[in-house]
């Protein structure tokens, strides 16, 4: 569904796709209203220099989680005990991508909030529902992960990481800021999920024999 243009002049400054975005009411109006507010929110930092340089790269990254692999192969090598965490989180990554993608994603069929993009972002268009996000899901999924598996001092540098990258996708309106929480959401109960798994079935001590000399 296409929401109406407000009754009031949207102001000049603002680009009228803002106010008209295709989805915004597939939830209700609730949903609508905090969509709506999101976006003229992100509005206000849109084209600034650095934002945009942060949020694109943050986005662009965030294409078939390509920085949680590069996070990942990166820690590998700093000790055995990261090292036999890279293919486990290599992975699980994987399943998440299936479950989300392939499974969670079909049951909805939101359209991104933008028909073609927004012009100011080229950027990838997803070909499965807007909602919930991926790139959001995937985000903090790892991050839920690695703060388990690194100390816990550690989660402000992965919940920031993955924080940018969930935020990216609303601030290049290629995804309503709902579908955004929904995706950190969806991302946490999978990743909660999965610790427990690991723990549980001795995965984890698999793998450190597996890569050990």
């Amino acid at each position: 569904m296409t929401d109406r243009a407000p009754a009031e002049h949207p102001r000049p400054d603002v680009p009228v796709q803002v106010y008209v975005a295709p989805g915004r009411s597939s939830f209700g109006p609730a949903i609508a209203h905090f969509d709506r507010w999101a976006d003229l929110t992100l509005e206000r930092i849109r084209g600034n220099p650095i934002a945009d340089t942060v949020f694109m790269s943050a986005t662009k990254l965030g294409d078939w989680s390509l920085i949680w692999h590069i996070v990942n192969v990166s820690r590998g090598l700093t000790s055995d005990r990261r090292a036999a965490q890279t293919p486990v989180l290599a992975l699980a990554l994987g399943v998440e991508s299936l479950l989300v993608n392939q499974g969670l994603k079909r049951l909805f069929k939101r359209p991104q909030p933008t028909a073609e993009g927004d012009p100011r972002y080229p950027v990838r268009r997803p070909l499965t529902s807007s909602f919930p996000s991926g790139h959001a899901s995937a985000a903090a999924f790892t991050a839920v992960l690695l703060t388990s598996w690194d100390d816990k001092r550690s989660a402000p540098l992965w919940w920031t990481l993955a924080s940018t990258v969930a935020v990216s996708r609303a601030y290049v309106r290629i995804h309503h800021s709902s579908d955004v929480v929904a995706g950190m959401a969806v991302g946490t109960v999978l990743g909660l999920g999965a610790r427990t798994i690991l723990r549980r079935t001795g995965i984890m001590a698999a793998a450190r024999r597996l890569t050990s000399p």
